[in-house]
């Protein structure tokens, strides 16, 4: 009987806190990791933004905290999903992922494992970011409902390092079909 209390007493703790709280309220997983739970429909662009490049050309001329629009294909490794976040890899379209290859039976064609020679130059990390500009903390899959291989086309600010390397600070995405 105890038990049941308790139990009913969580619940309208969970039902009176639970009624007003935003979208974006931390939520514990499994491990420490703590995600967010965001609606993901802010990020999705309803058209295909104009202007936008390749990845190879965006990575040689973007400037740093410039607006760009660019456009790939979600790949570049066996796993291009960064975990916990609302970040992937992207390819140059011009690159052939195993899976255009005829009587090619690779297990993971996103992987673009005959095309290794290329994708240094061809590949950018796309992260999703908040107002803040911290990256989302949810898985992209889930929150954007992405998959290996789909033509993506995204919004946002190229973030250079110290190398030059190119980071897609992303506000919007609109999947090609």
């Amino acid at each position: 009987m105890k038990y049941g209390i308790g139990v009913l007493c969580l619940s309208l703790i969970g039902i009176v806190t639970g009624c007003g709280q935003e979208q974006s309220a931390p939520v514990e997983t499994a491990g420490s990791e703590t995600v967010q739970a965001v609606d993901g429909a802010q990020f999705l662009l309803t058209v295909e933004p104009d202007g936008a490049g390749d990845v190879i050309s965006v990575r040689k001329d973007a400037k740093d905290a410039e607006e760009i629009v660019i456009v790939g294909r979600i790949g570049g490794s066996r796993n291009p999903w960064i975990k916990g976040r609302a970040a992937f890899s992207i390819v140059d379209p011009s690159l052939r992922a195993c899976s255009d290859i005829p009587g090619d039976k690779c297990k993971f064609p996103w992987d673009y494992c005959c095309e290794t020679d290329k994708l240094p130059a061809a590949m950018v990390l796309v992260k999703f970011v908040d107002e803040q500009g911290n990256v989302v903390k949810a898985d992209a899959r889930e929150l954007l409902e992405l998959k290996e291989l789909q033509t993506v086309v995204i919004r946002g600010k190229a973030q250079r390092d110290e190398e030059g390397n190119l980071t897609v600070l992303a506000s919007g995405l609109f999947v090609k079909e």
